[in-house]
């Protein structure tokens, strides 16, 4: 934040709502822009006042509980999507439709009372009413995209906000033209602490000394709650993967006691290189520099992480993601052979033979980790706090 900046912010505390959530996906990057926030603000004798708008009983409103972050609740509708537009007029839809305009009420009396400097929304069906709220107050809305593709929520945003955060540069030319002045390539806010982890305290706290340190090591993930597909894929081929490689998989904790059944058969040289777990918490930044080779989901917040760090990856996409946005992750990633993407049926002998070239060379796998750092962006969380910043002063 420059000293004008400073200088042109009001004298009294910075007024910031955020929006945005249901998944982590939209929910952390709004924590993590926070955090930032209120640091660059205190660091400049500045106080930040903080409302986040969310659903009651969500994420977002147990993530600021936990944060002691104001939280205040509105309606919304969930459109649920189908490949035939006729069948999205369903009764379900049609109820929730209708549960916008109270949203929108709603959210509109919180701003009207809150008086924002300015409007951070992350993406969900609950930023829409907020979002809109923001425009009939004017209040200035900033629109945060994390996927290579606007969601739903910021497409409807796109054409009231003052400024429109994207990760991607190649998100620029998916945009409408006329939102194209307003966009800022700021990249995917990242916790701060994923880019401070260290390789010794992962083998520590995990007990990971049967590793063998020639060997690369693989990290296996399919999110807090684990993939069955994933986990699947990994266990057909796991008595060829432990022969070249260590491994941490995180399945998911309802999913231990059936892997752990099928590790039982490893022999015990292999078994002592296998470290199944259902789930990977504090420790996750040092896991992650541990790893050699991530094999995971491409969600936004995963991507950012992945290339903020540098890791070669193989990415296998969530098919039932909204608007298939874990494809395009994964495949914009591919096509700049900075991970490999493993589209459409995926079976384990694909993910075998994507594996292994990482596994054997590691030249390649330095490349393919060089290239996904080059799209990673770890100062995310500071461009997106200069742009909400810019955005107030200049209302």
């Amino acid at each position: 934040m420059t000293s004008d900046a400073v200088d042109r912010l009001p004298a009294r505390a910075f007024r910031l709502i955020v929006t945005g959530g249901g998944t982590g996906g939209h929910t952390y990057p709004a924590l993590t822009a926070i955090r930032t926030a209120g640091a660059r603000l205190a660091a400049a004798g500045r106080a930040l006042d903080v409302l986040w708008v969310g659903t009651a009983d969500s994420l977002e409103s147990r993530v600021a509980a936990g944060e002691g972050i104001e939280f205040a609740a509105v309606a919304t509708g969930k459109i649920r999507r189908h490949r035939n537009p006729l069948k999205m007029v369903s009764p379900a839809n049609v109820r929730d439709m209708a549960r916008v305009p109270l949203g929108v009420a709603q959210a509109r009396a919180v701003v009207s009372r809150f008086r924002p400097d300015v409007v951070l929304a992350t993406g969900g069906y609950v930023a829409v009413p907020v979002g809109i709220a923001a425009s009939l107050c004017r209040r200035p809305l900033v629109v945060h995209e994390q996927t290579v593709r606007l969601g739903l929520a910021n497409r409807t945003l796109a054409g009231r906000a003052a400024r429109i955060a994207v990760s991607s540069e190649s998100t620029l030319a998916l945009l409408p033209e006329a939102s194209r002045s307003i966009a800022v390539v700021t990249g995917n806010p990242v916790r701060p602490e994923m880019l401070t982890g260290h390789v010794d305290k992962a083998i520590q706290a995990l007990g990971l000394h049967g590793f063998r340190q020639d060997l690369p090591t693989v990290y296996v993930t399919g999110g807090a709650q684990g993939s069955e597909q994933i986990n699947g894929l990994v266990a057909d081929v796991l008595p060829w993967l432990l022969t070249g490689a260590n491994v941490i998989h995180q399945c998911g904790p309802a999913n231990v006691e059936a892997l752990r059944a099928r590790a039982a058969a490893l022999p015990p040289h292999l078994a002592s290189r296998y470290l199944l777990t259902g789930f990977v918490g504090p420790e996750l930044p040092d896991v992650l520099a541990l790893a050699d080779v991530v094999v995971s989901r491409s969600g936004a917040g995963t991507i950012a992480e992945l290339t903020a760090l540098g890791k070669a990856a193989v990415l296998v996409p969530l098919a039932s993601s909204a608007g298939n946005e874990q494809a395009h992750n994964a495949g914009h990633l591919h096509e700049a052979g900075a991970a490999v993407a493993l589209l459409g049926e995926v079976t384990a002998k694909r993910l075998r033979e994507a594996v292994d070239p990482l596994l054997t060379d590691a030249y390649r796998r330095a490349g393919m980790a060089e290239r996904a750092r080059s799209y990673g962006r770890p100062d995310a969380a500071d461009r997106l706090v200069d742009l909400l910043l810019s955005a107030a002063v200049e209302h």
